[in-house]
């Protein structure tokens, strides 16, 4: 069973960053200082998350970002929860990226959020960082 939610056409999809509203992520909230906040191109995420162990959730083998019917049931509730948080131009929490063993991006928390504003056509994504990975982040920065 899918769960149904009207989404945009492509030709709707228009969005940029300065409709979307980025606050601090709640869960980092009590070590922020650890954090930076930058913002990232969200094709250069997905190309190096797309080597996460984890990608698979969320990307085809192709490195495109399933489409809400191809998504597990689990996840498309969190799908559905951010298109309309977006749609209602709600504040949206910065994802947390970080660095995995293999040296690809890992997200770390938010995948949800990254990858829904990531599929709207949001190429430069507000996210937090940890600040001694500052420099590993710069060839990803928009």
């Amino acid at each position: 069973m899918f769960i149904n939610i009207d989404l945009q056409t492509t030709s709707e999809k228009k969005m940029t960053i300065s409709k979307i509203k980025f606050i601090d992520n709640t869960n980092i909230k009590e070590t922020i200082d650890n954090y930076q906040s930058i913002t990232v191109c969200s094709d250069k995420i997905i190309k190096s998350w797309k080597e996460s162990l984890f990608s698979y959730e969320w990307l085809l083998p192709d490195g495109k970002i399933k489409s809400l019917e191809e998504l597990s049931k689990k996840d498309q509730p969190k799908r559905i929860k951010i298109e309309k948080q977006i749609k209602n131009n709600e504040l949206i929490e910065k994802p947390v990226l970080g660095i995995g063993i293999l040296d690809n991006i890992e997200i770390g928390i938010g995948k949800e959020i990254f990858l829904t504003l990531a599929s709207n056509n949001i190429k430069s994504i507000q996210v937090h960082t940890p600040k001694a990975y500052t420099n590993d982040f710069k060839k990803f920065l928009s």
